[in-house]
């Protein structure tokens, strides 16, 4: 700091803007925190990589390559829609622009100040912020969130240039469909765009350095996707590193022999590093793992006054982790007792057929009961005409409380919420079995599963012993007690935290 210069008081200060960041500055300010939110991009940021650069231009090009695949499937569509990526950019950009205008106004409105640079602490309770001009900011602050999510891995043989080889993000933004594309890393973000660009019409080859695609997932949940993408086109080759890639081929090592791909473009998806490395966090008083994760207590806090939330957390790098981590940080700095305790953070691959999952995998499932019914016998998935797939249903031995659930097949994206409330709240399969689902639906098969997974009918009196479940009558009577005060909540282990 240069002798003179007077720094900023703040009184909470949060980096990083994404779905995280702008939660917990919400949050804070709706406490009645003033808060001061710091970004790379400042107000055209927000959001984060989720929303600029991630989960929602790539649904949005998901999505296209859906339409582009069934209108081309369809008997009474086929040929009616041709993909055009120049003009899926612009509406890519609408939708991106649209919600980070969003974002902008609500922070806006409740008294939120957005700066832009990059930040670097230089003691426990300053940083200094450095703007695209040039100016240094300083920042003297009470507490601070940090959120500053994470970017892709890089591999030293094949430097992302944007032009032959590209991260995901670049593969986001392309304006022409390359003729062939290989994909290094067979995790959700590799298949993602694999299929999506399959379906466009590229030649794609997925390499996977593991013995099969999505290693991280049970082997009965990546079948059907890896038929699909068998029926796409689209190579996989398993067991190989990528070694370069020149004059539009992607060589590769194998332990038996070299591979070589064709490919005019390389796309390199080997997942994602925190980032911390260039905060200065050690003038912070915060020392980050060897992998560069911050271990954070229950509460998400560092230390009195710090707290780390999202990506740069241990746990799935999703948004809707950061999500609900957020407010637990938030009040966790204004001294309130709070713990990030969820039973289950779902997961989903959107793939095709999608794979969502939450809870206790069938693997890791013990004496616990697995059922699994076949996704072909649902009505809706034939008018979808994507009835493959299933679902799976963990439940305890005797009680009949669901563990996990794990689905493949059409909106599995959204049925995977039904499971997690279940899973929350100690449902068992008889619970979900009672319960009256809409017809014609792909949530009707998760009833189905717990209608499989149930034994028997319980005695009504026990299960509103069991689980504090309310009749109609005494709901009218009566509010529920609040979740974290009913009985059957189970208290199992944490995965997430």
């Amino acid at each position: 700091m240069v002798v003179g210069e007077i720094a900023e008081a703040v009184d909470l200060l949060v980096v990083g803007g994404g779905p995280g960041g702008y939660t917990a500055a919400l949050h804070a300010a709706r406490r009645g925190r003033e808060v001061v939110l710091v970004d790379r991009d400042g107000e055209s940021g927000l959001g984060g990589a989720c929303l600029q650069r991630g989960c929602i231009p790539s649904k949005a090009l998901i999505e296209l390559a859906d339409l582009a695949d069934r209108s081309a499937a369809h008997p009474a569509l086929a040929g009616a829609t041709k993909a055009d990526l120049a003009v899926f950019r612009k509406y890519q950009e609408e939708i991106v622009g649209d919600l980070t205008g969003g974002i902008r106004s609500m922070l806006a409105a409740a008294g939120v100040r957005v700066l832009a640079g990059e930040l670097r602490f230089t003691r426990t309770d300053q940083a200094v912020v450095r703007t695209i001009e040039g100016r240094a900011r300083f920042l003297e602050f009470r507490d601070v969130v940090l959120a500053t999510g994470s970017r892709p891995v890089e591999l030293p043989a094949l430097r992302v240039d944007g032009e032959a080889v590209l991260d995901s993000t670049g593969a986001l933004e392309l304006t022409a469909l390359p003729a062939s594309v290989a994909i290094v890393g067979a995790g959700y973000i590799g298949i993602e765009l694999g299929t999506a660009l399959a379906k466009l019409g590229a030649k794609v080859t997925v390499v996977e350095a593991a013995d099969r695609i999505l290693p991280e997932l049970d082997p009965a949940l990546v079948r059907p996707v890896a038929r699909r993408l068998d029926e796409l086109g689209v190579e996989v080759v398993t067991r190989a590193m990528a070694a370069g890639h020149a004059h539009g081929v992607l060589h590769c090592e194998r332990e038996t022999a070299a591979v070589a791909v064709e490919a005019e473009r390389v796309i390199v998806a080997v997942g994602r590093r925190p980032n911390t490395d260039q905060l200065g966090l050690d003038r912070l008083g915060v020392t980050p793992r060897a992998d560069g994760l911050l271990d954070v207590g229950r509460d998400r806090l560092l230390r009195r006054h710090v707290a780390a939330i999202g990506d740069i957390t241990p746990g799935p790098a999703l948004a809707h982790k950061a999500y609900a981590e957020a407010p637990v940080a938030v009040d966790a700095l204004c001294g309130d007792r709070v713990a990030f305790d969820p039973v289950a953070v779902p997961a989903v691959v959107f793939s095709d057929p999608e794979i969502a999952t939450a809870g206790l995998p069938a693997a890791a499932a013990g004496d616990a009961e697995v059922t699994t019914v076949p996704m072909a016998g649902n009505g809706r998935a034939k008018t979808l005409g994507a009835a493959r797939g299933l679902v799976q249903l963990v439940t305890e031995a005797g009680s009949g409380v669901v563990l996990g659930v794990h689905i493949v097949g059409p909106h599995a994206s959204e049925v995977i919420a039904e499971a997690t409330v279940a899973l929350e709240l100690g449902a068992a399969a008889a619970d979900l079995a009672h319960i009256v689902h809409t017809h014609p639906t792909v949530a009707e098969q998760l009833h189905t599963a717990a209608l499989a997974g149930s034994r028997a009918a319980p005695d009504p009196a026990t299960l509103i012993e069991r689980t504090d479940m309310l009749s109609a009558e005494q709901v009218r009577a009566k509010p529920p007690r609040a979740i974290s005060d009913r009985p059957g909540r189970r208290k199992g282990p944490r995965s997430w935290c």
